[in-house]
């Protein structure tokens, strides 16, 4: 299955919807129709039960640069027409990190400032040996819109955070790797596919269990630990008396691969 968009191209490969950022002219940048289209295909992929993942990719040398500056022009005229900007896309980065679907990325090149803020709302994070990641808004005197100043400092901590914020350096793929922003740094060439087959091996898994799981690890963030570990009880309820664990424990026993529904 082949969908081009006017700014990014669908894809399905088995059980996982690709979504690829085909601005490569423009270095991938973010504007409102870009992220109305990932929210689209987002929920048609949701309404299919065959999907299992997502992988977000990019055409072209680089993962995306930021926000489309020249709408974020367009869109000063006034404080509501850039509020209005600024939370579509929050909303739409906000449906990724709420999908019941595992969110994969697979960065190449550049992923600064809206780029890197795109990333943090996915699950899972590939980059080739050649990514490098940024906040670029202090450069420019811009402040962060899409959920970077929140994210960033929950995933590699608030000392590193600020850090990037403040200096607008770049990081290489190793140091992304090591400071925990990427979980797998692989060769340019093989990034796509390496990202694919690990989409195909979460597709194996049950979809029951891996939303739970997605719910539990964000939205226990916010919880203190004991209500944290209670909002754990009654989430693992559900999946516990689900056909997908009577699988899986029949599987164990038989000693076979289990073939969830």
């Amino acid at each position: 299955m082949r969908n081009n968009g006017s700014y990014i191209n669908v894809y399905r490969e088995s059980s996982t919807v690709l979504m690829e950022l085909a601005r490569p002219e423009v270095f991938n940048c973010l504007s409102l129709d870009v992220y109305s289209e990932i929210g689209q295909t987002l929920r048609t992929a949701e309404e299919d039960d065959s999907v299992r993942t997502i992988l977000i990719c990019a055409q072209g040398k680089h993962f995306c640069t930021g926000a489309d500056l020249n709408e974020v022009k367009q869109k000063r005229v006034s404080a509501d027409s850039i509020e209005d900007f600024v939370r579509h896309g929050h909303e739409v980065l906000k449906m990724l990190e709420a999908s019941r679907l595992p969110i994969v990325c697979a960065v190449q090149g550049l992923c600064l400032a809206g780029g890197l803020e795109l990333m943090l709302a996915c699950d899972i994070a590939f980059a080739s040996s050649n990514a490098k990641f940024g906040d670029q808004h202090a450069q420019f005197g811009l402040v962060p819109g899409w959920g970077s100043s929140q994210r960033l400092p929950r995933v590699i901590g608030q000392r590193r955070a600020m850090d990037l914020f403040f200096s607008a350096r770049w990081i290489d793929a190793p140091t992304a790797l090591d400071w925990g922003l990427v979980n797998y740094v692989t060769s340019d060439e093989n990034l796509r596919q390496e990202a694919l087959d690990y989409c195909s091996r979460l597709g194996e898994r049950s979809s029951i269990g891996l939303g739970a799981m997605k719910d539990l690890a964000i939205n226990g963030l916010s919880m203190s630990l004991a209500d944290g570990l209670e909002y754990e009880v009654k989430k693992a309820v559900g999946p516990l008396t689900s056909a997908d664990v009577a699988e899986g424990i029949a599987a164990f026993e038989e000693k076979r691969k289990p073939i969830f529904r």
